[in-house]
């Protein structure tokens, strides 16, 4: 491409040097998380990986798509790219984790209406980290410039994971029975779920910045570390559950809350009841319930209350359960069970209403 082409090319929005450069440092990230199934370079037209069956008697493939959504904003008003890469990946292997599956490859999407370098790297940068830690390889990717669709300052961040489970593994329900305990596993704040509704309390009706701690809560954090706070990866606390007669099904606990997202995991006939008040809601929650002066009730269809993750597991192995949830650094807590019903949650406690 000649200068004439590549300086009517930057007239019109886009800097293809700038996204060479961009893409010249991301180049190391990608690299830093290659597994053995690995077997093509970033800027390849497609990613190559062989997956190692071994020890398989069905392998499958498990694959889930995910974005940060507007938790992108608030990393953009503070500045800070660097953590949101860490929430897409580890959001997505939660979703596959619910299956049974554990994570073999990763790719990310970025669209911006201006690509700063300097942003960029720090997005890839969350997600190499990410497939590091979750051990997974970031296969490749998109990076794409589009102004006038974007705005100056945009981002949008996706990623698609893809996993293996063996067959004979494979959670999807079917094995939850009446009598079995609910157990929580603590979230991390929001995850990367009910911003809208948060920023709204938070900037808008309450006119803080993110600089500001939030009213009357302890400890004493600015509103953009907490909506910050990296959504948690479970897959090292439950891996070594996967496959075992105790674990009955799991349910991530994302958009919609426990009244959306428990029932997925459930089989017909079945109906959790979730005790409200078996646990400590973090005092941010209860913040925005009482800053916005929102209905207990759409608290729990918005956010996830303080439970990230929750496993319906058979009473008569709860204790060994807990325990190895313990040593692997996890704080589990018994927070409901499953009765007979039509399949839906129940909320039993101080300020809730069934559903």
């Amino acid at each position: 491409m000649s200068k004439e082409q590549q300086s009517a090319y930057r007239d019109a929005g886009v800097d293809i040097d700038a996204q060479d450069e961009a893409l010249h440092r991301v180049k190391d990230l990608v690299r830093a998380t290659t597994t053995p199934g690995v077997l093509s370079e970033l800027g390849s037209f497609g990613g190559l990986f062989r997956p190692s069956f071994e020890g398989l008697e069905e392998p499958v493939l498990v694959s889930s798509a995910d974005g940060v959504g507007t938790k992108l904003r608030v990393a953009g008003l503070v500045g800070d790219y660097s953590t949101v890469g860490r929430d897409l990946v580890n959001h997505c292997v939660n979703d596959i984790l619910v299956q049974g599956a554990e994570p073999l490859l990763f790719l990310d999407y970025v669209g911006a209406g201006v690509l700063e370098s300097g942003s960029v790297v720090q997005l890839v940068e969350g997600v190499s980290s990410a497939c590091r830690e979750n051990g997974c390889a970031l296969l490749g990717g998109e990076t794409a410039e589009m102004p006038g669709f974007y705005q100056p300052g945009d981002y949008e961040l996706v990623g698609f994971v893809v996993g293996l489970v063996d067959r004979p593994k494979i959670l999807d329900g079917s094995k939850v029975s009446v009598g079995d305990v609910l157990v929580g596993l603590p979230s991390s704040g929001l995850h990367t779920n009910g911003y809208s509704l948060a920023r709204h309390v938070l900037f808008e009706r309450q006119g803080l910045t993110v600089d500001d701690p939030i009213p009357d809560v302890e400890p004493r954090r600015t509103v953009g570390e907490w909506l910050l706070d990296v959504h948690k990866s479970y897959l090292r606390a439950v891996r070594p559950l996967l496959g075992r007669d105790e674990l009955r099904a799991l349910a991530h606990i994302t958009g919609g809350g426990l009244v959306d997202n428990l029932p997925r995991s459930l089989p017909a006939g079945c109906r959790a009841v979730v005790h409200t008040d078996s646990w400590e809601v973090p005092e941010p929650f209860r913040a925005i319930e009482r800053l916005g002066g929102i209905e207990r009730q759409e608290m729990f269809r918005v956010f996830n209350m303080g439970v990230g993750m929750a496993l319906v597991v058979r009473r008569e192995g709860l204790e060994t359960v807990l325990a190895e949830l313990r040593d692997h650094g996890e704080e589990p807590f018994v927070f409901g069970e499953v009765v007979a019903g039509d399949r839906g949650v129940e909320l039993s406690g101080e300020g809730a209403e069934g559903s």
